[in-house]
């Protein structure tokens, strides 16, 4: 897995920290800016998330660049709908190599590794095959969810959020909650102050939302 942030609303702070003083001041538009430091920004953006007043950090966005996912994850990370995506194509893409990601229970069983390359080499092979017969479009039907897949998205600051909330937890699928913790680093290294309380809900006030089905033990971030 590779993840990167290609990029992001320029000053993403400030952003939020702006749209925030339209709703509490009589600032006008060109006058949001003025005297806005970094420092005050930080202030505003603390107290609004003291207040759990999130829409104003739906003006900062933030876009990444994820490689070598399967379509598991991607298949996941699509009902994250207040976001935008732009997936490699299976139609228009024909893989000469397939690649595809093995879940570490497999790989660390040996009789799990072995029966899954036997299926992933017959499926290359019925793949290479049916594209000298078929389209592309129409050999994918026999790809599995273990297909690599590269992908951009875009989502907003509270989107991501919400998506830490969801992904960072014990509970969430593995590959899923890899990529809502690197993407999390990437998101607190350029806007601190919009994801500092960000992460699964046993980190805050909330608390688990899991029920039953708790893990009961709240992930830290060297050992997650």
């Amino acid at each position: 897995m590779e993840v990167s942030l290609i990029g992001h609303t320029p000053d993403p702070e400030l952003t939020v920290a702006a749209a925030a003083r339209l709703c509490y001041s009589p600032d006008q538009v060109n006058e949001l800016l003025d005297g806005l430091t970094l420092k005050k920004a930080r202030q505003l953006i603390n107290k609004l998330q003291q207040m759990r007043h999130f829409s104003p950090f739906e003006h900062a966005s933030f876009t990444f660049g994820i490689a070598g996912v399967s379509r598991s994850l991607s298949h996941q990370l699509v009902r994250h709908r207040i976001a935008s995506y732009s997936q490699q194509s299976q139609r228009y893409v024909a893989f000469s190599d397939l690649a595809v990601v093995v879940p570490p229970s497999i790989a660390s069983k040996p009789e799990a590794q072995e029966k899954f390359s036997i299926a992933m080499d017959a499926i290359r092979d019925a793949y290479q095959s049916l594209l000298e017969l078929v389209p592309a479009e129409d050999a994918r039907y026999v790809l599995p969810n273990a297909s690599q897949t590269n992908l951009v998205m875009t989502m907003n600051a509270r989107s991501l959020r919400n998506f830490f909330t969801l992904r960072c937890c014990t509970r969430a699928q593995w590959e899923i909650r890899e990529l809502a913790w690197r993407m999390l680093d990437l998101v607190q290294a350029v806007a601190p102050s919009l994801f500092v309380d960000a992460g699964p809900n046993c980190w805050s006030a909330v608390g688990c939302q899991e029920g039953t089905m708790t893990c009961g033990e709240p992930p830290s971030r060297l050992g997650r």
